[in-house]
């Protein structure tokens, strides 16, 4: 069985000058069947699942799901304790129930400013916001949770990163590194141009790569890895994987600040306007052409079905049609 996790990293592709999608007059666009019309997060979540925090495993246990401990090893040297990941994707435990979705629990966030050690506590206490939410959920699926660890670097040339350059389509991208479980943000590549001094882009950025680590946790990232190794990275088929794996990311972006924004806490409704405008990003700003992160219009929709939404299955791209994924 090919293990392709530890080769490659997932990343969030934006181009250029970022337009706004407007949020008056109902003018979102959405995936052909998601069948939503307003911009409004779902403010009735009342989960059936406890709110226990999940158990915390160590480093090995979301990679280690088909190794099998031999007869002439002792079970406790090689069985880990505890949740374990499950390589799957459209049926993964993830998308295990209709009512799976993101408790809404208030987020305190550090103020931003665009220096280097305000982005950075910004980023942390994102991280812990996401913790807050994401372990219960995980916990709920009986899948493993821990978190993530974060570099923000001024540039990536400063960071020491297994996955080299992240493997960006335009070498300019944030991304998320699953070998070693870590979402690099530098400075020089999160837009600080673009966006300023508005945090909601920024924290739609971590969110999104906080999707990815979510994904590892699962096993869905090995599931998907050993899919597109099987098709071909370049091939038809195997690019359209890479956007089912990136779009899903997008869409659990949106859950977060969605579910966060009607909790009380630091997501307020500037914080959640701003990165509901900030999603026109994707293949049509890519370099190299290579359509890998889906169009611009499917990372809008994907997005803001999520924030909308805010269920799990409502999230899974490997379920829907390719025209969803495109």
């Amino acid at each position: 069985m090919i293990v392709a996790v530890a080769i490659f990293a997932i990343v969030a592709v934006a181009g250029g000058l970022v337009a706004a999608v407007a949020l008056s007059g109902g003018q979102s666009r959405h995936v052909a069947d998601a069948g939503y019309s307003s911009t409004e997060p779902t403010d009735t979540y009342s989960p059936t699942y406890t709110t226990e925090e999940a158990t915390s495993t160590t480093s090995s246990t979301s990679e280690t799901t088909t190794t099998r401990t031999s007869e002439r090893e002792t079970p406790t040297s090689q069985t880990p304790s505890g949740p374990r990941s499950v390589v799957a994707t459209g049926d993964n435990p993830l998308f295990g129930q209709a009512d799976y979705g993101l408790q809404n629990i208030p987020c305190s966030l550090s103020r931003w400013a665009a220096d280097q050690s305000s982005a950075t506590r910004f980023f942390q206490s994102g991280i812990g916001c996401l913790d807050a939410v994401w372990s219960r959920m995980l916990g709920a699926a009986d899948l493993p949770f821990r978190t993530p660890n974060l570099a923000v670097p001024q540039s990536l040339s400063e960071a020491s990163t297994p996955c080299g350059s992240g493997g960006t389509t335009t070498g300019v991208t944030p991304f998320y590194c699953p070998s070693n479980n870590t979402i690099y943000l530098p400075m020089d590549r999160i837009e600080i141009d673009v966006w300023g001094n508005h945090p909601g882009p920024y924290l739609s950025i971590l969110a999104h790569e906080y999707g990815h680590h979510v994904q590892n946790l699962a096993g869905i990232t090995e599931a998907f890895g050993e899919q597109r190794y099987d098709a071909g990275a370049d091939s038809a088929a195997g690019l359209e994987l890479s956007r089912r794996m990136e779009l899903e990311a997008q869409c659990f972006s949106g859950m977060f600040l969605g579910s966060s924004s009607i909790s009380g806490g630091s997501v307020d409704r500037n914080i959640y306007n701003e990165a509901w405008n900030a999603q026109d990003r994707g293949d049509d700003y890519a370099r190299n052409g290579k359509r890998d992160h889906g169009s611009a219009k499917h990372n809008i929709s994907w997005w803001q079905h999520g924030a909308t939404k805010n269920r799990n299955q409502q999230c899974n791209t490997w379920l829907s049609a390719s025209a969803e994924v495109s």
